[in-house]
């Protein structure tokens, strides 16, 4: 049992110890389902909501209240790495993020700073002030934007359905790719070396855009750099790694040994989790679009999986990906009393 924490399903579920139920929390737990999002969304920018501890503090605990799961994940986004290194971020309405100022040539990487976590110093002070919220209720989750989806946003400018100009850097200049892979990964160590002091519970490395890579081009632009990560932060709190097509990649993102592998919802997390070595949980891996359907539904896909993952130690239940925006808030909350009425 973890003294400091009232519910520490979480944390013994990733350390793949056993529970008595699988701990529920969601990605985009926090995000613009709930009207209460909205309500102080439509008073700040998205950045100055991320940027202003007590307000990044209000949206971590709305799931928290209002949810009642079982772990915060802090309000942020991966983008602030980026923007601390010098690229200029906004966000559009219906457009998402962009950079004016793409990372495309040798110069381009070459004034890119790594020695800038002081910018990232609210992120720090917004953990301060969760947890002081929090009081030792449940696990706060903090996170980083791993390399490859980084470097995708600052190339690309932006968000991308093809990740045509990414592709063509790792083409053609791979050599320029890897400078500019290694300084976004020391900037992610120092970045989740800050929030470990600070005083979350966990971490998680969302590596989002995963999945436009090919098997070799995964391995060589993204789980090296993923692996070099987790080999250099204070392994003092659970680690989990995120990424789309963590089903295909499961595997190797092992080599990298993270507590926990959190899974999209395209493979059995059964079969997952018995090819994974011993010790490495899993998380997921509900397909986020049950959440539309009728509860009967939603009830009947939940108890299927938990039947599934019977008698397995380090699982805990999560989406294979985010919350979309227009899910109904019920459904949300009837899904998360559905697993925490569950009992192995």
């Amino acid at each position: 049992m973890n003294k400091t924490l009232q519910n520490d399903l979480l944390i013994r579920a990733a350390l793949s110890q056993s529970t008595e139920r699988p701990p529920v929390w969601m990605m985009r737990q926090a995000g613009r389902f709930m009207p209460e999002y909205w309500e102080i969304k439509n008073k700040y920018s998205f950045l100055e909501m991320c940027k202003t501890p007590e307000i990044a503090a209000d949206v971590t605990m709305l799931p928290v209240d209002l949810l009642d799961i079982d772990a915060a994940i802090l309000f942020s986004d991966i983008l602030v790495t980026a923007e601390a290194m010098g690229g200029e971020l906004s966000f559009e309405q219906g457009v998402g993020p962009r950079f004016n100022n793409p990372v495309r040539t040798q110069a381009d990487v070459d004034r890119l700073e790594i020695d800038c976590i002081d910018k990232l110093q609210y992120v720090a002070d917004a953990i301060h002030v969760v947890q002081e919220r929090l009081a030792g209720r449940i696990p706060l989750i903090g996170f980083a934007g791993a390399p490859f989806t980084i470097l995708s946003y600052l190339v690309e400018g932006g968000s991308s359905k093809d990740f045509k100009r990414t592709k063509l850097l790792l083409n053609n200049q791979p050599a320029l790719a890897h400078q500019l892979l290694k300084k976004i990964a020391d900037v992610t160590i120092n970045y989740l070396n800050m929030q470990i002091e600070a005083g979350v519970n966990a971490v998680q490395l969302f590596d989002s855009w995963a999945l436009a890579l090919s098997w070799n081009d995964y391995r060589d632009f993204s789980h090296y750099y993923n692996k070099y990560i987790l080999a250099n932060i204070k392994r003092s709190v659970p680690v989990i790694s995120f990424c789309k097509g963590s089903s295909v990649f499961a595997a190797m993102m092992a080599e990298a040994n993270p507590n926990v592998i959190s899974i999209d919802w395209n493979a059995d997390l059964k079969n997952v989790k018995q090819l994974l070595p011993a010790g490495i949980a899993v998380q997921g891996n509900l397909d986020p679009f049950v959440l539309y359907a009728d509860k009967h539904v939603i009830k009947d896909k939940i108890i299927q999986l938990f039947e599934r993952m019977r008698g397995e130690q380090g699982f805990i239940f999560n989406l294979g990906h985010g919350i979309m925006p227009d899910i109904p808030f019920d459904n949300v909350k009837y899904a998360i009393d559905v697993v925490k009425e569950f009992r192995y």
